[in-house]
C-alpha cells in the first residue's frame, strides 16, 4: 500500500469520527432524557474599562434566569426532564472566535465553520466536567458599540457565538439572544421574517390565537420581539417577556 493511499484511509477514518461524534452529541441533545450542561464562555470584545470591569464580575448567578426559563417552559411542556439546561461559567477567554466573512459564499462559510469548531475545540473542554453545549459570549461597551454584529448558534458542534453588551442594564436583553442562539444548536429556526426583523406570524407569535391579537402579551424566543400592532414590535428586554412557542417545540424534539 503506497503513502498516498495511507494518507486517504487516514483522512477517511477521521471524517468517520468526526462524523460519529457529530450524531452522537446531537442525538443527545435532543433526546431531553438528561440535562444538557451549557458551558458560558465570556470574552472582552474590546479594551473598555467598562467591558473589562463588566466581564470580571461576572458570577454564576448572573446565567441564573436561562435555566430558569427553560425550566418553566419545560414544566408547560410536561417534559420529562425538569430541568432540561444547566448553565455553566467558564473562565474568561483572552482569545476571540475567528469570524465569518460578511460575502462569504458556501466554500467560504464551510471552510469558516470548520475553523470555529476547531477554535471552540482548542480552547474550551478542558474541565472535568460535562460540556454539551459551548457558548462564547462577546461583551462590548455600549458606548463604544452601540449595534453589534448577529449572533449565531451551529448545530454542528453545537457552538454559539453571541454578541452581548457589557452594561448590567442589558442583562435581560443578552439573555434572551443567548437562549435563542442556544435553540439554534439543537435545532429550532428563526421565526421572525429576514428583510424586517418582524416576528412571523403564527409561528413567531407568543400567542397567535390572542384575542385581541394586538399587543401580543409575550414573545416567542424564536423571534426575540413581542408584537405591539400589526406593524410595530418591540426588542424583548427578559427572558420574562418570552415563551418557547409550539413550531420551536417540535423542532428540538419537546413532546
Amino acid at each position: 500500500m503506497n503513502f498516498r493511499m495511507v494518507r486517504i484511509l487516514l483522512l477517511l477514518l477521521v471524517l468517520l469520527v468526526v462524523a460519529m461524534g457529530s450524531w452522537q452529541s446531537r442525538y443527545r441533545s435532543r433526546s431531553w432524557r438528561v440535562p444538557l450542561y451549557v458551558a458560558i464562555y465570556p470574552i472582552a470584545a474590546d479594551e473598555s474599562p467598562a467591558t473589562l470591569r463588566y466581564v470580571a464580575a461576572l458570577d454564576a448567578e448572573r446565567f441564573k434566569p436561562i435555566d430558569e426559563f427553560f425550566i418553566r417552559e419545560a414544566e408547560r411542556y410536561r417534559l420529562g426532564e425538569r430541568e432540561p439546561i444547566k448553565t455553566r461559567l467558564r473562565s474568561e477567554l483572552r482569545e476571540r472566535p475567528p469570524q465569518r466573512p460578511t460575502t462569504a459564499g458556501m466554500f467560504a462559510t464551510a471552510w469558516w465553520s470548520l475553523k470555529l469548531r476547531f477554535w471552540a475545540w482548542r480552547v474550551s473542554g478542558h474541565v472535568h466536567e460535562p460540556e454539551d453545549i459551548r457558548m462564547f459570549v462577546l461583551y462590548h461597551d455600549p458606548a463604544l458599540t452601540p449595534q453589534v454584529p448577529h449572533s449565531l448558534g451551529l448545530t454542528q458542534g453545537l457552538i454559539g457565538v453571541v454578541y452581548a453588551f457589557a452594561s448590567s442594564d442589558m442583562n435581560g436583553a443578552n439573555d434572551v439572544v443567548i437562549a435563542h442562539e442556544l435553540l439554534h444548536t439543537v435545532g429550532a429556526s428563526d421565526k421572525y421574517l429576514p428583510d424586517s426583523d418582524a416576528p412571523a406570524f403564527p409561528n413567531g407569535y407568543g400567542d397567535p390565537r390572542q384575542v385581541p391579537l394586538y399587543p401580543q402579551r409575550s414573545a416567542e424566543i424564536m423571534a426575540g420581539r413581542r408584537m405591539l400592532s400589526a406593524s410595530e414590535w418591540q426588542q424583548a428586554e427578559s427572558l420574562d417577556e418570552v415563551v418557547l412557542g409550539p413550531a420551536t417545540a417540535l423542532e428540538i424534539s419537546w413532546p
